[in-house]
């Protein structure tokens, strides 16, 4: 056995499910039971000191240096019929799509899925019917072939470069063990169970299991860029065992271990695995593993078994999974889509019995209709139906779904390219990571923030502490007085401070220096001792690696009071206590994770004895102190005390231990660390055996302030209207300040606590609002293993407070949904991750509202991928969150303008762009159903075919396609100075049915105008030259131009902001058409194509009459009129929020131009009070496994005093 046991939580051996969220540090919906459940199973729970049975052995093994092992039948999966493979994929990847002979069917095929196109695919198999054929086949041909074709080019310019990407990493090259030696080998041609060797800045071919490395105790630093968006460098360490005899080649090629783990999946933040080796077995877990995707950094040379291949791989296995998010307006616009088509077939069906009854009564009495075709009424009609389907075509647009992609493309570059949101600190642009989402940005109703990197800055700064019930920290002298102000104390007199440290207690130091109170000098040698921080050597001098900030500043705090953290091996920590170096054997870790909330630390003291050192959240701590402790009470008062400064929160404790106690229990230990199945729950009840009776020494506090402009933002999205809840784990009275610091809260609103919160059942009696009832399998089992037995009295008890049932339960939320949504701000305190994704799905289930949920760490990920809108932070705790997100940025300010600026224009835009599209189509369409009433109902239309094949691709398209990209009412920072501007789109007022239809009747008003109006002038017209032009030709010549004139002015009309290019749009599509038109009614294109263009000269001929002209002008004058006068009127007797402000915009941008001038100061002045927020932890594991298991990240140097001077702390990232 090793000289140290492994102490740290270990992941189950069940196969997690590929659609968990990747990086959630929470349990899975499978690992919560039911009450029932629990209550039925009290009784067979072993007692704490028994070990759960293993479970079933896992498929999943491997052979070192065998690759025919993998080919055993027991191996083979069945693929088709009785053809069987073996389940280890090959390490080729393949992310394209498709190859030479498969791209047009498949890529037609998905196309096809799509039900406008398999709709005009239909139309135009039935224009090649020549019996109901109205129209000729390439009037729909065009459009649907130009539609397809610009998405197949683009589906395949992604394809080919897969394709490179693929070819060049298949080929990529690295050193396999074969036949004895190693051997240069593609990585396609890497198998399962192969030994491979790494070099410096190689890529990782496979997920790898580290043997042994270069660097003293196997170490490799890893590059994780690729696999979760960090560039800081992890740490990944082999086994001892491994690292001491598979240094050379003949070693490695020996090498004939077997590895049993957990099947491939996509958790990136776990994996758990034994070795069985000369009949020893060894726990294996993520620090042990190399993931494909990483880059080898900072290690000449590393060894490794490969253990998960080509699409076993875990960053492959995260591919595809991101759950698919629509906006309102999507679904709304599919809704309209199918009404369309239902007014479609009314019309064409009222059209088909009008032509049965129209033939009947005259068609079938008129020799000169007989067209030789002895077809009775009925059947006429019914072919009238489907010519008239062909015809009316048009009302379902083809081409909007590609103006949507185009628009919303254009308006996610607007957003990575606005400079208002880039953070130059840290050269980090704002990032739309979709771009389906950007109009759902102006309808957000609801906010959900994480507090800790969200809110604050996280970046951390030890402030105050309590030991023995005294508090320190306030400004006091040496003799222990109050100050009113105090002086930074003087750190000189250690040559190990850290020059940044300020703290205002000389008496706390002077404390320390004497030695006078043994108490105190426990408590910071317990920060210098309990932790995960690594330390490494970079030049003449040491850097500190935390895994979270909290951890970095209580090491640096430890360090500043003389106690000072030097270095550690794999068995060993040794620290500096203020005058004297001291070196204590490490015999266990056992580190935090987001349940555990504390992490602990059993040492040998150089005189033998054995000491648990814990810190934690106060509320897992008192629960496992000695009765016995003392000062409870005050150090309570002063964690109170510390909660309503915002301050972050630690208590720390500690326990002496026999030498039988500890050897029993590390047995014991040993055999949960390597059991192959319910390893976590194992290690947990071992934790819970030795983490109680624990004696309280104090508290830390620690300071985390707020980011800049945090206040100023959540005032101003308040006044939009939008509810903004805060989710944290901190104790009430800290998320309370927060509130209050932040503005969430003000002076003016009644507070209501949940505890405080009662509503009355159906049956009248009062209980508690319970409002996220869970019962977490394991922590239920843990309480009741710590209890033994529940007492027969309150088992058999009715609980009121608790749902009796699912329906009772869901009642419930529903009634706390209700009375939360009644507030302007909620706090919920306490949450875990899991908790936090259900408050967001209550709010989204009952309220049916817009949600929209913005955090920076691992723990915010469920949150984020819950809410319609996730936007991630790129903070200190790593880039899981901005990995998970829709959109990202570096601070919480920016959210002001993503949605009072980006998302209420995109809104806005959509709207216009989608009201107009559809009232254009109505306009265009429906000419040809008023037409019908003079044609018989023969499915006649009403212009020249090549007009209807262009109308939507060239000559109405590109000035909506402009306000759809460029419009906006008012400019942005009009929009940030009016936040009541944002109301309509939360309403969802300027796109629904109400405007659908107006749209629809704004519509059939302009049919009738461009049919009535120059049907009424050629009803009797008389040209200069004494000729009609009142032939059928002429009139289609007419309406076509009408309505392209009525049309592109229309939007000129609707258009807010103006620029060249908009100007241009409209000029140029009235000028495109009329150049087209003359050239295909043009008599030399009549010559080369005389079936295909047969208006020869109808342009040049109905457009020389004066009398037309005046036609065209009277047409769009009276389809604009109504149009001008209405607008006018509504604007001057009830004007919107919007409409003001437009009105009175010049003298706004003076205003603004002045402010600028004066340059004010903020009305929020900063540096008064300093904000805080609470308990100090990170919501992931920390280096735990890491030092446990792997030895230290340098063989301790001998430290020279002044190499000391130079020791400084680098916070770091969470590990993944």
């Amino acid at each position: 056995m090793s000289a140290r046991a492994r102490a740290a939580s270990q992941g189950s051996l069940e196969e997690p499910d590929d659609e968990v969220v990747p990086y959630s540090d929470d349990e899975t919906d499978d690992e919560l039971q039911s009450e029932d459940d629990l209550d039925r199973s009290e009784d067979q729970l072993p007692e704490p000191e028994t070990i759960p049975a293993p479970a079933a052995e896992p498929s999943w093994s491997i052979r070192a240096n065998d690759r025919e092992y993998c080919n055993q039948p027991q191996f083979k999966k069945k693929v088709f019929l009785c053809i069987k493979k073996s389940k280890y994929s090959g390490n080729a990847i393949k992310t394209y799509k498709y190859n030479v002979f498969t791209f047009l069917p498949l890529n037609l095929y998905e196309q096809f899925k799509r039900v406008a196109n398999l709709y005009f695919l239909c139309l135009l198999i039935l224009q090649i019917i020549p019996q109901i054929s109205t129209l000729p086949w390439y009037t729909t041909l065009v459009p649907l072939v130009l539609v397809l074709g610009i998405t197949a080019i683009k589906d395949l310019v992604d394809d080919l470069a897969r394709h490179r990407m693929d070819k060049e990493i298949n080929n990529r090259r690295c050193d396999v063990l074969l036949n004895g030696r190693f051997e240069k080998t593609r990585w396609m041609n890497l198998q399962v169970g192969d030994v491979v060797r790494l070099k410096k800045n190689d890529f990782i071919p496979a997920d790898i299991l580290l043997l042994s490395s270069s660097n003293p105790n196997s170490l490799c630093y890893v590059e994780t860029a690729e696999l979760d968006g960090e560039t800081n460098l992890k740490f990944k360490m082999g086994l001892k065992v491994t690292d001491e005899r598979l240094q050379e080649e003949n070693q490695l090629a020996r090498f004939n271990a077997l590895i049993m783990c957990e099947e491939p999946n996509n958790r990136l933040d776990k994996f758990v695995g034994t070795m069985i080796w000369d009949a020893q077995s060894y726990p294996l877990d993520l620090d042990n593993m190399l993931l494909r995707g990483c880059k080898i950094r900072n290690t000449d040379e590393c060894h490794g078994l490969v253990i998960f291949a080509g699409n076993d791989t875990k960053i492959m296995r995260n591919g595809g999974k991101t759950r698919f998010k629509r906006t309102l307006i999507d679904k709304l616009m599919n809704y309209m889509v199918y009404t369309i088509f239902v007014l479609l077939v009314l019309l064409c069906a009222g059209l088909a019995i009008g032509h049965t009854y129209w033939y009947e009564s005259i068609g079938s009495k008129a020799w000169y209709l007989y067209d030789g075709l002895n077809y009775s009424s009925s059947y006429r009609g019914f072919l009238s139906f489907w010519g008239y389907i062909i015809i009316l075509n048009t009302m379902v647009p083809i081409s909007l779904y590609v103006s949507v992609e185009v628009i919303r493309l254009g308006q996610s570059k607007f957003i990575n390219w606005d400079l208002q949101m880039y953070y130059a600190d840290k050269d980090t642009p704002a990032k739309a990571r979709t771009t389906t989402l950007n109009e759902q940005l102006g309808q957000i109703e609801y906010i959900f923030s994480d507090k800790t990197g969200t809110l604050t800055q996280n970046i951390m700064a030890f402030k105050k502490c309590t030991i023995r019930g005294r508090t320190y920290g306030d400004p006091t002298s040496a003799d222990g007085v109050a100050l009113d102000r105090g002086k930074p104390v003087d750190f000189s007199w250690n040559e190990n401070a850290d020059k940044k440290f300020e703290f205002e207690d000389h008496f706390l130091v002077s404390c320390i220096r004497s030695k006078k109170d043994p108490q105190v000098l426990e408590f910071f040698k317990l920060l210098s001792l309990c932790h995960t921080v690594m330390v490494e050597q970079k030049g003449d001098e040491l850097v500190y690696q935390a895994a979270s900030p909290d951890e970095g500043a209580l090491v640096t705090a430890a360090r500043n009071f003389g106690f000072v953290f030097l270095s550690r091996t794999q068995d060993t920590i040794t620290i500096m206590e203020l005058d004297h170096e001291e070196t204590y054997e490490v015999l266990a870790l056992l580190d935090f994770n987001s349940d555990r909330k504390r992490m602990s630390i059993i040492l040998r003291f150089p005189d033998g004895r054995i000491r648990l050192y814990c810190k934690g959240a106060d509320t897992v701590i008192y629960q496992r102190l000695d009765a016995n402790s003392k000062n409870k009470e005050t150090t309570q008062e002063a964690l109170d005390i510390f909660a309503n400064e915002t301050l972050r929160t630690l208590c720390l404790c500690y326990k002496d231990i026999s030498q039988a106690e500890y050897d029993a229990w590390s047995q014991k230990h040993q055999a949960a660390s390597v059991s192959m199945g319910n390893r976590e729950e194992a290690l947990d009840v071992l934790y819970e055996e030795i983490e109680k009776n624990l004696l309280l020494i104090g508290a830390t506090a620690i300071e985390d302030k707020l980011q800049d402009g945090v206040p100023e933002t959540i005032a101003k999205l308040a006044k939009a209207d939008i509810k903004i809840w805060v989710l944290t784990g901190d104790k009430k009275e800290t998320a309370e300040n927060i509130g209050f610091s932040c503005q969430l809260l003000t002076d003016d609103m009644k507070i209501h606590y949940g505890e405080d919160v009662k509503y009355v059942s159906a049956d009248g009696l009062s209980v508690q609002n319970e409002i996220l009832y869970e019962k977490k399998k394991k922590r239920r089992r843990l309480r009741l293993k710590k209890l033994r037995k529940r007492h027969t009295n309150s088992s058999s008890a009715t609980d009121s407070s608790q749902p009796v049932d699912d329906w009772e339960k869901e009642k419930r939320q529903e009634d706390f949904v209700d009375m939360a949504c009644e507030c302007s701000a909620v706090i919920c305190c306490r949450v875990t991750p899991k908790q936090k994704a259900n408050v967001v799905s209550l709010v989204k289930r009952c309220k049916k509202a817009v949600t929209l949920s913005i955090g920076d760490g691992a723990n915010d990920v469920n949150m984020i991928k819950t809410a319609d809108i996730g936007v991630g932070i790129s903070g200190q705790e790593g880039m899981q969150a901005v990995m998970s997100s829709d959109y990202a940025f570096a601070q919480f300010r920016y959210l002001e303008r993503l949605l009072l600026v980006h998302g209420r224009w995109s809104y806005i835009r959509m709207c216009k762009f989608l009201r107009y599209f559809f009232y254009k189509n109505f306009a265009f369409t429906l000419v040809h159903f008023w037409f019908s009433f003079f044609n018989g109902f023969s499915s006649q239309t009403a212009y020249e075919d090549w007009f209807i094949t262009l109308y939507n691709v060239c000559y109405s398209s590109l000035p909506v396609l402009l306000v759809g990209l460029l419009d906006q009412d008012v400019n942005d920072k009009l929009s940030l100075r009016f936040p009541k501007l944002y109301l309509p789109g939360q309403q969802g007022s300027l796109f629904n049915y109400k405007n659908f239809f107006i749209s629809l009747f704004h519509g059939i008003f302009t049919s009738l105008m461009i049919f009535f109006i120059p049907y009424g002038a050629f009803l009797q017209t008389m040209g200069q030259d004494g000729e009609a032009p009142s032939d059928y030709q002429s009139f289609a010549v007419v309406a076509a131009s009408s309505l392209i004139i009525t049309v592109n002015l229309q939007i000129s009309l609707n258009t807010s902001y103006w620029t060249f290019v908009n100007f241009f749009a409209v000029l140029g599509s009235i000028a495109i058409y009329f150049g087209v038109m003359f050239d295909i009614h043009s008599a030399g294109i009549h010559v080369i194509f005389p079936t295909t263009f047969t208006f020869t000269g109808a342009a040049s001929n109905a457009l020389r009459q004066p009398y037309l002209w005046l036609t065209i002008i009277l047409t769009v004058g009276i389809c604009l009129l109504p149009v001008i006068c209405i607008q006018f009127l509504y604007q001057t007797i009830c004007p919107s929020v919007g409409d003001k402000v437009q009105r009175n915009r010049k003298k706004y941008e003076l205003e603004d131009e002045e402010e600028e001038k004066k340059k004010r100061k903020p009305t929020f002045q900063r540096g008064g009070r300093s904000r805080r927020s609470a308990y100090a932890f990170s919501h992931s594991r920390g280096y735990a496994d890491l030092i446990a298991s792997g030895r230290s990240i340098r063989q301790r140097p001998r430290v020279r005093p002044e190499l000391r001077e130079s020791i400084r702390e680098v916070p770091q990232a969470e590990n993944i």
